[in-house]
């Protein structure tokens, strides 16, 4: 099986640490909770599908806007949003 391979904007990542307290290089391991729940971002994918990741992170569910580009997962956006932990609390089995 080949390893997922994730990418991002720098100034996104930055951006992101300050409003929501996330990095790009932690959000990535969302992706690796076995229960986690993928949904599309339906409001956002005009030009390109997008994507929500929701999975356990340390000791809360942390939500992952992503797309894929070039068979690469590129990150988006992330936080511990109430909206994202809800869904996933429901969605799980």
């Amino acid at each position: 099986m080949e390893k997922v391979q994730f990418e991002w904007d720098e100034k996104k990542d930055r951006e992101n640490q300050r409003k929501h307290g996330v990095s790009f290089a932690r959000a990535q391991h969302a992706f690796g909770d076995p229960d986690r729940v993928i949904a599309e971002d339906v409001a956002h994918s005009q030009v390109e599908r997008r994507y929500y990741c929701m999975g356990k992170v340390g000791d809360g569910i942390m939500t992952v806007r992503f797309t894929y580009r070039k068979h690469k997962i590129r990150i988006i956006g992330a936080g511990y949003w109430r909206k994202g932990r809800d869904i996933y609390h429901a969605e799980r089995p």
